[in-house]
């Protein structure tokens, strides 16, 4: 909890959001060890103007004050007083004070300015913090509520306690910023609960609720404290004030829709909400972030905090509905960890400049890298599953706040041996509280130097983690390795046809395991009607004049064979093909690597502003493109994406036609496919698009460094449909 306050403080202070030396206020401090481990994260005595230890307890209080005499800190103020009362205007601006006893009093009670003026912000406090305290008040609601009025427009309040909870208490919440491993289990409750209740602390979900209701939520985590075998539950959460921060740049352009009309809250809320919908539009926020609006305006009329998107630090992460049913399918798992896209072929042929305005497939971010590196107006990623974005935001929050040598650590490598350090100091800040509250809990196993790293996780684990098993087995481990540094293609295709091909292309193999839809979905994303394509083009072989006779045959192994031995026989994985080179080593190297890991590309994303206009969207491309403004688009890139559609239903031709709509005259949609004439090309032209082959087998067996697809296309708008 101290590391996250000190580093969100750190933060504001550098953005020039809180301009003074921060003034702290711990409650609940006891005796001072809180303020005294402080300075493994800031300089206490230099860094604030002024500490205040709240606790009721003397004796503890004279510990403390014996602490920071030993330390040599003056600028600590040890308060024994009760958390209801202490009001900061009382002590601000007094330097006698080393130990007082205050009573309630009409000075102490008198109530705090709350007018946003000068003179309020002088007597508030930029950090509040209870560590294991909140359980222990018992008029707890007086306390937060005064907590409240003494946070500054720009304060942060930190809480640590332990706690259990029943998710029917919190389910249809939507300002909580994430709730992985809030629930406790019945007999956790009761036990836990029981428990502390012997020492007077109560553990019951009221606490932490009222806390979130009278705060915005900026981050949250829970976890388990094992202790003798036993799992306590406890929480770390950080907040601020319901109308600091990005609320505040955007509550003037919104203030016509939020303006109260009626003093019925439920009449006044939908009322709000289609007031809401209806002006949208005028609010030029290019109309995608509509639903976030929807959710402020019904959040505000009922005196709610808003959901924690409205908090972070950055604009990058569009507000999402984290528990519906849609997200909630992938679990806590994505299937790319690593994206299986040619991005030097992409920018080639898109040619993209500053006036492009691109919508992108999300996957493991690592071709919307690529884009920003050419600087255009605005680019949308978009994945429906929400650990996909939190992965991006992860390598969006590494290059702003990690030099290029930590960079390459997590994502070169895919191993750190500090990660959850790292995590908590330097990339919190700019990390929305759903992807921190991801990475917490994922990110410490995923990045350990004892496992296989970053590129053994998500779905795509499982090729890889199968290549290095069945090469363990055949005692050809050591043939990824040479093949991986060969240094001439004539090397290269000799290891290649001696060993690693004949696993990969082996008939049983492939008839077994690899052409299974489970495992095809599994490990390489590929659906069942992806899959359908596969077949068609291997069936019309079939009929055609070298048709293949083992009956182990499928299309599947065909389609690997037309991939593999053609990127084997044209680029040296080595030195120019990092994509493979992952797949052999679980690793890049300095010599080959992705675009967006070159040490040119660290400066550009280093600099203030470089993802300013990128927006993170986790939600279906056709609900995405529903809320933009037409002819908003000049580039779509979805990759693979339309082979998924089923040919013999609309969801295809609806959304070639919204792309239609939201793209300008001459915008273009760039896909690949697994088949060479895929079934939809005839519905881009016919909706008004003009279709272009860029790439393909059949012409050239290479299309890209990847060329796992058969074709690529480029379908552009050519007119306005009336």
């Amino acid at each position: 909890m101290l590391g996250l306050v000190a580093a969100q403080l750190k933060y504001k202070i550098e953005t020039r959001k809180i301009r003074r030396k921060p003034v702290w206020v711990d409650v609940g401090g006891g005796t001072g060890y809180n303020i005294e481990k402080m300075a493994e994260f800031v300089d206490v005595p230099n860094f604030f103007e002024t500490v205040y230890l709240v606790d009721l307890s003397p004796s503890l209080c004279k510990v403390a004050v014996a602490r920071f005499e030993r330390l040599g800190w003056k600028n600590i103020k040890v308060l024994c007083q009760d958390a209801r009362f202490f009001r900061l205007e009382t002590f601000e601006g007094r330097n006698d004070i080393a130990l007082s006893t205050m009573t309630t009093n009409s000075s102490a009670s008198s109530s705090r300015p709350t007018s946003p003026n000068a003179e309020a912000e002088r007597y508030s406090a930029d950090l509040i913090t209870l560590s294991y305290s909140l359980s222990m008040i018992p008029d707890f609601h007086c306390a937060i509520d005064n907590m409240s009025e003494a946070l500054s427009t720009h304060g942060l309040i930190g809480v640590a306690d332990f706690y259990v909870q029943n998710q029917s208490d919190f389910i249809s919440r939507n300002y909580l910023g994430g709730s992985l491993d809030r629930h406790c289990m019945w007999i956790s409750r009761v036990f836990w609960r029981t428990w502390f209740e012997m020492d007077r602390v109560n553990l019951d979900a009221a606490r932490r609720d009222y806390l979130e209701y009278r705060f915005g939520t900026v981050h949250n985590t829970n976890s388990r404290c094992k202790l003798l075998g036993f799992r306590i539950p406890y929480y770390i959460w950080i907040g601020c004030r319901k109308n600091s921060g990005y609320f505040e740049a955007k509550q003037a352009t919104a203030s016509t829709v939020l303006s109260p009309t009626t003093s019925s809250p439920f009449i006044k809320a939908l009322d709000l909400h289609n007031r809401a919908v209806a002006n949208l539009n005028s609010i030029n926020f290019n109309d995608v972030e509509s639903k976030a609006y929807e959710c402020a305006v019904i959040n505000m009329s009922a005196s709610l905090p808003l959901p924690p998107s409205w908090y972070q630090n950055h604009r990058w992460r569009v507000y999402y509905d984290d528990q519906l049913q849609k997200h909630r399918q992938f679990g806590d798992e994505y299937i790319y960890a690593f994206t299986w896209e040619d991005v030097n072929e992409d920018l080639r042929i898109l040619n993209i400049n500053s006036e492009d305005e691109i919508l992108a497939i999300t996957s493991a971010g690592d071709n919307i890298l690529g884009y920003v590196l050419e600087n255009p107006k605005r680019i949308h990623a978009v994945d429906l599953n929400p650990n996909q974005n939190h992965l991006l935001e992860l390598k969006l929050a590494a290059f702003t706040a990690l030099p290029y040598r930590d960079v390459w650590r997590l994502f070169g490598k895919g191993k750190h041996h500090n990660f959850r350090e790292l995590l908590i100091t330097k990339l919190a800040p700019h990390l929305s509280s759903l992807a921190f509250q991801y990475w917490m809990h994922h990110g410490p196993a995923a990045f350990d130097e004892k496992n296989g790293g970053l590129y053994h996780t998500g779905g795509s684990r499982h090729a890889l983690i199968l290549l290095a098993r069945i090469c363990q087995v055949l005692g050809l481990s050591g043939e990824l390795e040479k093949l991986a540094s060969a240094t001439t293609l004539e090397e290269q295709v000799k290891l290649w046809k001696r060993g690693l091909r004949r696993i990969l292309l082996n008939r049983v193999l492939n008839y077994t395991i690899i052409s299974s839809e489970k495992w095809l979905w599994k490990a390489l994303g590929v659906p069942q009607n992806q899959r359908a394509i596969i077949d068609q083009d291997f069936l019309a072989r079939q009929q055609g004049p070298n048709p293949v006779a083992s009956s182990l045959d499928s299309g599947v192994r065909q389609y690997l064979i037309e991939t593999f031995d053609p990127v084997i026989e044209t680029t040296l994985l080595s030195t120019e093909n990092p994509y493979y080179l992952l797949c052999l080593l679980s690793r890049y190297t300095r010599t080959c690597h992705p675009l967006y890991l070159t040490p040119k590309a660290h400066i550009h994303y280093a600099q203030a502003g470089a993802f300013d206009n990128l927006r993170i969207h986790t939600d279906e491309i056709s609900e995405v493109l529903n809320r933009m403004a037409d002819e908003s688009l000049t580039i779509a890139v979805v990759m693979d994406s339309m082979d998924w559609f089923d040919p013999h239903a609309n969801g295809a031709r609806e959304q070639i036609q919204t792309f239609h709509r939201v793209l300008k005259v001459g915008g273009r949609v760039m896909i690949r496919s697994a088949g060479i004439e895929p079934w939809y090309a005839q519905i881009f032209e016919s909706e008004g698009f003009k279709a272009t082959r860029i790439g393909s087998r059949d012409e050239t067996p290479c299309i890209d460094r990847v060329n796992m697809y058969a074709s690529t296309w480029i379908f552009t708008k050519q007119e306005t449909k009336s």
